[in-house]
């Protein structure tokens, strides 16, 4: 299997997954920087991630034009191509909708790490308002001036929340992206979880959090997580 097509598969494999673990629902995405030609990413046509397949990926330019394709692509593609045009060292964005991360972005309670296994979004995750800038919308960024802005809202950190709407996860790779949008809606919850019980948390230290994160993104680490998560998702096969 040549890179390119490899790729692709690793494109539909990753929806397939986040599909699973019920980070995505109709709606959500996931891209990854085109190895051959870091100024290009590729993502499916505008599909609910259950049901992409290798024939639904595309092409796409950063500023999010589609390459010889007229197919219909996601409107808010732009939050990936913005992303990989501010942030060289990122490889896959995940866009998603998690129901568990929204509350956060609506109210002043931080997202913080307080388990191991969600060490990896990062010490700080900072919160995106489209309306500061862009007045009353319907929440999408559907174009690079909103993207740019987002990319600026992330700056170095691994996810940026969006107030209302969702949140946007990058990662050195697919892998190292799925898993964190998995672990950021579990934390998440278990946050959520233990505000009911107390309001006097200890949250990871910046140290256990830099350590944490180490292992879990580790090679040793992911390659068994996503042969699980693969399989739980009935895309080994693919």
């Amino acid at each position: 299997m040549d890179k390119i097509t490899n790729t692709m598969r690793e494109v539909v494999v990753a929806n397939r997954i986040l599909a699973r673990e019920e980070v995505v629902d109709a709606y959500g995405h996931v891209s990854i920087r085109n190895p051959e030609n870091p100024e290009r990413y590729l993502m499916s046509r505008s599909r609910s991630p259950e049901l992409v397949t290798l024939g639904d990926i595309m092409e796409f330019t950063l500023d999010g034009e589609a390459i010889g394709d007229d197919r219909t692509p996601y409107a808010e593609r732009h939050i990936h191509g913005a992303i990989y045009e501010a942030r060289p060292e990122v490889n896959s964005v995940v866009h998603n909708h998690s129901h568990a991360v929204i509350p956060f972005g609506v109210t002043p309670v931080p997202l913080k790490p307080v388990a191991h296994v969600g060490a990896s979004i990062g010490k700080e995750l900072p919160v995106w308002d489209i309306r500061r800038n862009f007045g009353d919308t319907n929440l999408l960024v559907v174009n690079m001036e909103q993207g740019r802005d987002l990319a600026d809202g992330l700056g170095d950190n691994n996810v940026v929340l969006m107030r209302g709407h969702g949140c946007a996860v990058t990662g050195t790779s697919v892998q190292g992206a799925v898993m964190t949008s998995i672990y950021l809606q579990v934390n998440a919850q278990l946050l959520q979880d233990t505000l009911n019980m107390s309001e006097e948390i200890e949250y990871l230290s910046d140290g256990e959090i830099d350590l944490c994160a180490d292992i879990f993104l580790s090679d040793f680490s992911v390659k068994r997580a996503w042969e699980y998560f693969q399989r739980r998702a009935g895309a080994d096969s693919l």
